[in-house]
């Protein structure tokens, strides 16, 4: 496991601190989940990007209006 000191302004530093409070967890878990969403959204784009390039576009739009409509209820 690796150690990390980051610098925060205090404002916000003071947020993360309410916002733990407020989840029931450390601060040290409140940036771990923090850092674990990051990654995950970072790696999601690569995959995304890497099958946009060798696929059809006129396709992963179709696949894209899918996904909109399931999320806003079928509109």
């Amino acid at each position: 496991m690796s150690v990390l000191t980051i610098r925060l302004p205090d404002d916000q530093h003071e947020r993360l601190k309410a916002l733990a409070a407020h989840r029931g967890v450390s601060m040290n878990k409140l940036i771990e989940e923090l850092a674990t969403r990051a990654v995950a959204e970072f790696d999601t784009e690569v995959r995304f990007r890497a099958r946009a390039a060798r696929g059809d576009a006129e396709a992963g739009l179709a696949l894209l209006n899918k996904v909109d409509a399931a999320f806003n209820g079928g509109s």
